[in-house]
């Protein structure tokens, strides 16, 4: 896991340990308590569907100075709106989220791919079978998810954004 990149999966520990392979959620979670105990700067969290060796939200800014990164994913407002939307609504093609938007939304589109923010998951088949998007595992590491379903419900950011009545009005659009 120290190793690894990107989150580590039980299919991926399968193909490293070729006999018993350990479980590797029963042993991030006993390594979870371990490290919690010790009171170390770090922790393991579920990304993505497995699982990652991550900094504690406290000692970020210091690895970030380290490393020399703002850690921010730069996305222009029509980026985040579009992506919002393919993340709410996915599988959804380009007419739907730009039926949303009221806008073009082709360029857009383009850099959340670039991004692997979000991937092609096929072809609708309405007339001139549209390609069809969803978000893709770099969405969840980037956002901090293990899964899509962690994303918070509409009805609750509209409960948030209720002092901000322009705000709430985007958030319908969604609906």
């Amino acid at each position: 896991m120290f190793a690894s990149p990107e989150p580590l999966t039980q299919q991926k520990v399968n193909l490293i340990f070729e006999e018993n392979p350990p479980n590797l959620e029963a042993v991030s979670k006993r390594l979870s308590e371990l490290y919690l105990a010790q009171g170390n700067s770090f922790k393991i969290q579920s990304i993505a569907g497995g699982f990652q060796l991550r900094t504690l939200p406290e000692y970020d800014l210091y690895v970030r100075r380290l490393l020399n990164k703002t850690g921010k994913l730069h996305l222009s407002q029509a980026a985040l709106e579009s992506l919002a939307i393919v993340a709410y609504k996915q599988p959804i093609s380009k007419p739907e989220v730009e039926m949303i938007r009221g806008v073009d939304c082709a360029g857009v589109l383009k850099t959340l791919l670039k991004k692997s923010l979000i991937k092609i998951k096929g072809r609708n088949e309405s007339p001139g079978r549209p390609l069809m998007y969803g978000t893709t595992d770099q969405f969840l590491q980037a956002f901090g998810l293990s899964r899509i379903a962690e994303l918070p419900k509409l009805k609750e950011v509209a409960e948030l954004l209720e002092e901000q009545p322009a705000l709430t009005e985007q958030i319908d659009a969604f609906k």
